[in-house]
């Protein structure tokens, strides 16, 4: 009985899977907002500092292969936290949870339709910033395996862990319709404070020591410690990529995710 209920728990969560995929992108603005915002960004820098170079001496870079880490980490907070809040609060104000929650769908199945339509546009998300970084700016890619096993980690803890927070968030706001209000500037303030935009090491420390309480710093770096060369690891804070603190951090995150979730969500506001 219980392996049946883990087989039917999956399979609805498969399904619902590919109907938020579907959803996901009918939805211009969600499209452009989440899962195209990071690459115009990486187009505008690109182009408005390409007479530029970053780095230090020996390790020039242009400005396609200095901002496309923070692109692709802040993708990830894109497409699972700011995605995933806002369309959340939608459904609970459109009234589509409290309509769920009269079907045979259990919330675990909710949650891994809505983690698996993140994991997979995220996934097309990097591909794409990926492949424009390399064919139109001529970013190299790294030919190390252990820096794309770094990257494979990284990415999956990190959309999951954007996922839940994202999840876990769509409890603030009071309405669908402050839900945008409430979760932009959180994402935006997160994204020019955490070496998306600015060097991080360029920060004010006590805007550093801010940064790094959250997940996104963390996820920038562990891209950096990807695309980047090893001699911009000295400019890091810390001196180090410090990857193992990395997992540490996100996990703490993620743990601390699930259990808002646990306690917060519901088909319908408790005040509603």
């Amino acid at each position: 009985m219980i392996a049946h209920g883990i087989q039917s728990t999956l399979r609805n969560g498969l399904s619902r899977a590919g109907y938020e995929i579907r959803g996901y992108f009918r939805q211009g603005d969600t499209v452009f907002f989440t899962f195209l915002f990071p690459l115009l960004m990486l187009l505008i820098f690109s182009v408005a500092f390409s007479s530029a170079t970053f780095g230090p001496p020996g390790a020039e870079l242009t400005a396609a292969e200095f901002y496309l880490p923070g692109m692709l980490a802040a993708g990830l907070l894109l497409s699972g936290l700011q995605n995933m809040s806002i369309d959340i609060a939608m459904e609970r104000s459109d009234g589509t949870l409290k309509r769920l929650g009269g079907t045979p769908l259990s919330p675990v199945s909710y949650f891994i339709g809505k983690i698996g339509q993140v994991l997979v546009t995220g996934i097309l998300q990097s591909t794409l910033l990926i492949l424009v970084a390399v064919v139109v700016f001529g970013v190299h890619l790294p030919t190390d395996p252990g820096r794309w096993l770094t990257f494979a980690w990284v990415f999956l803890l990190g959309v999951t862990t954007c996922a839940i927070l994202g999840i876990g968030l769509s409890a603030l706001p009071r309405s669908g319709r402050s839900a945008t209000a409430v979760v932009i500037p959180i994402v935006l303030v997160l994204q020019f404070i955490s070496g998306v935009y600015i060097s991080f090491a360029g920060l004010p420390e006590w805007l550093r020591n801010v940064a790094s309480v959250f997940p996104l710093k963390w996820l920038a770096q562990g891209m950096r410690a990807v695309f980047l060369p090893s001699q911009f690891e000295a400019v890091e804070p810390s001196g180090s990529w410090d990857l193992p603190l990395i997992a540490l951090v996100c996990g703490l995150w993620l743990v601390v995710g699930l259990i808002v979730v646990r306690i917060s969500f519901r088909w319908i506001r408790k005040d509603a």
